[in-house]
């Protein structure tokens, strides 16, 4: 692979006292890994060397203080800060908060501005990151908010995808938060991202309903039948291959979500409980929707392991070659299409 087709990874390194350094780490102990991609590290090597030791790894480390100075064929680590900070794996702390979004934020900003061609988040922790620049409830939040496009979270594996109509808000306020406008949007974008980013040309989706049983035809609330269905009808009849509401239990317990190219849940235990009881640890979450592509693993900080040396990276290390792929798939289409615009014109 040439230099020109690699694509230049950049890594948010996380909540520094969970597992997010050293399932990275984990992950490029595989020196083949370097002829898929150009990683970026967005942290310091003093934070990162630390790790190491805790590895026993002799791993080199590229640092660099400037994204221009990023080199092929090493594990590049911009250094965005020089102070010693303390490091307390396991510990939810003020310190790891700041740090994580410290990392975040340059990152973005560097997939905004073209110097990185796809982002890999590792876990924050929600609550010890906010602060007064930081007030989100999570990474796809503060992602929609400082890329253009309106995101969908999306958590997949090659077999299953499910994307959530209502993201990170209490339990009690799903139910009004539901609208036609509301599915419609989430539908629009999981079509176009299925398009275009999985290669699908007529995708095919389900949508959960929101209480048990679909509502038992209004037995069990009104919502699937005043809301949901007629949304879905509508959508049909617009040539959207969009069905439901299913009811979420018999919908996955039955493997029904097979016959599907993706799935939207309406809150987000109902998607991502079944989703990670398939396939925690397979399982990558992407943000779609969004102009530039961020994925990540599917577990979080996982403090009671952290400093272990015992973190499983497979669930990153498959986060950074599902943003290849989605990358390279994304590509192919918008150069496709603007091929075929070109075309067009000349007729």
């Amino acid at each position: 692979m040439s230099k020109e087709n690699k694509i230049k990874i950049g890594i948010s390194i996380g909540d520094i006292n969970g597992i997010g350094i050293e399932v990275i780490l984990k992950t490029f102990t595989d020196k083949r890994m370097l002829d898929f991609c150009i990683p970026v590290i967005f942290g310091s090597t003093k934070v990162v060397s630390y790790y190491n030791k805790i590895l026993k790894s002799e791993m080199q480390f590229h640092g660099i203080s400037d994204v221009n100075k990023i080199a092929e064929g090493k594990i590049n680590v911009i250094n965005l800060w020089n102070e010693d900070i303390e490091i307390t794996p396991g510990k939810s702390t003020e310190v790891g908060g700041k740090y994580a979004y410290v990392s975040l934020k340059e990152s973005v900003k560097s997939l905004n501005s073209g110097a990185i061609d796809v982002l890999v988040t590792a876990p924050i922790n929600k609550e010890n990151i906010q602060s007064e620049e930081f007030k989100f409830a999570g990474h796809t939040e503060f992602l929609e908010h400082e890329i253009e496009g309106k995101s969908l979270m999306i958590l997949m594996t090659d077999g299953l995808r499910v994307g959530l109509i209502t993201g990170h808000i209490p339990i009690s306020e799903v139910s009004s938060s539901i609208t036609p406008e509301l599915i419609k949007g989430k539908v629009a974008i999981l079509y176009e991202t299925l398009q275009k980013d999985f290669g699908i040309s007529k995708p095919k989706i389900a949508l959960l309903g929101l209480n048990p049983h679909s509502g038992d035809n209004g037995l069990i609330g009104k919502e699937d039948e005043e809301i949901i269905r007629p949304t879905v009808k509508e959508l049909f009849n617009e040539k959207k291959l969009v069905y439901g509401p299913y009811a979420a239990d018999g919908f996955f317990g039955s493997n029904v979500y097979k016959q599907f190219d993706g799935v939207l849940a309406m809150y987000h235990d109902q998607g991502l409980a079944p989703f990670k009881a398939l396939s925690f640890g397979k399982g990558v979450n992407f943000t779609a929707g969004l102009k530039l592509i961020r994925t990540s693993p599917d577990h979080g900080t996982a403090y009671e392991i952290a400093g272990k040396g015992v973190a499983d990276e497979s669930s990153f290390k498959e986060a950074l070659f599902k943003s290849i792929e989605l990358f390279k798939k994304r590509s192919e289409y918008l150069e496709l299409n603007q091929n075929k615009l070109k075309a067009t014109k000349r007729l």
